[in-house]
């Protein structure tokens, strides 16, 4: 078996650390899979750069996964940041403040590489995999990727800066939402479909797939689920009644009422009535009766790529 391998994930709302190994078959084996939520996009969608206090929340998490890292004796380590770091005008800060920490730079992927990793961590999950074509959505905090493989198996991606931080920041600030707000953010929310329709050939899939924290909590929350448990979250297909039911419920909560629920992580819970809202318009406007829920993504995608 060959040596671990670390992923570390930065996006707008969480830093996420995956550490595996690779058979020489291809087979991925999870040694830790771990998440903070540091909010290191909190503000960027106002102010255009990170604050301070999001960036000592980011640095001390990195800490914590170098200790973690060293554990496993890993010589090789992949730091991926997204979406807020895309959008900000000191990224060299962080940059400097990630190398000092884990001694590797970390790399600001496009919205296009991080809808093909994603793709591939999705489909990695699946044995066998769903029936193509698929579309893969990877609701985030500051983005949501959509992609497709074409039939020679070249990727199509879009990448939207919808995602449930920045939709909660611009819209959904009262607790709970207004239907004013609601209504503003979907009409956002349909701005950004609509550049997916006409960049993608969504007509003529017959899968959906989502993933990331805000479509595994709806799932959790459809299935009834008491507690969080990825088993039995991955492969769970929803109707879109029942996102629509769950949507409806979770938007129309306060953040109180939603931190008691049982399966609902704590930096999910001011966030996740703007992720349901973009899974929810998400499968309206593009015809999705169902949506096939992944536990797999962007992390498992970066460790698939670089160790083929």
């Amino acid at each position: 078996m060959n040596e671990p391998v670390a992923v570390i994930d930065c996006g707008t709302n969480a830093i996420r650390l995956l550490v595996a190994v690779v058979s020489p078959g291809g087979q991925m084996k999870d040694l830790i899979r771990e998440m903070r939520t540091v909010r290191l996009g909190e503000g960027v969608d106002r102010t255009g750069e990170f604050s301070q206090q999001a960036l000592d929340r980011t640095f001390t998490a990195c800490r914590e996964y170098a200790q973690t890292i060293a554990q496993f004796n890993v010589r090789t380590i992949r730091f991926i940041a997204t979406s807020a770091s895309r959008d900000v005008s000191n990224r060299g800060e962080f940059i400097k403040g990630v190398e000092s920490i884990l001694g590797v730079t970390p790399e600001i992927i496009s919205g296009t590489e991080e809808a093909e990793l994603s793709y591939l961590g999705a489909i990695s999950g699946f044995d066998p995999e769903p029936e193509q074509p698929i579309v893969v959505a990877d609701i985030g905090g500051g983005s949501t990727e959509f992609v497709m493989r074409n039939s020679t198996s070249t990727f199509i991606a879009h990448s939207i800066n919808i995602g449930c931080v920045r939709m909660t920041e611009r819209y959904l600030q009262s607790d709970p939402p207004t239907d004013a707000e609601i209504a503003q953010a979907i009409e956002e929310i349909h701005r950004g479909l609509s550049q997916v329709r006409s960049q993608l050939p969504i007509h003529t899939a017959n899968t959906f797939i989502g993933l990331a924290g805000s479509v595994t909590t709806v799932a959790a929350m459809s299935l009834g689920l008491h507690e969080y448990n990825a088993t039995a979250i991955h492969g769970a297909v929803l109707s879109l009644e029942q996102v629509e039911w769950v949507t409806d419920q979770l938007i129309h909560m306060s953040r109180a009422e939603r931190a008691q629920l049982g399966f609902m992580h704590p930096g999910r819970v001011d966030v996740i009535g703007g992720g349901a809202l973009i899974l929810r318009e998400s499968m309206r406007q593009l015809n999705f009766p169902r949506v096939v829920v992944s536990e797999h993504d962007l992390l498992d995608g970066v460790v698939a790529r670089f160790t083929a």
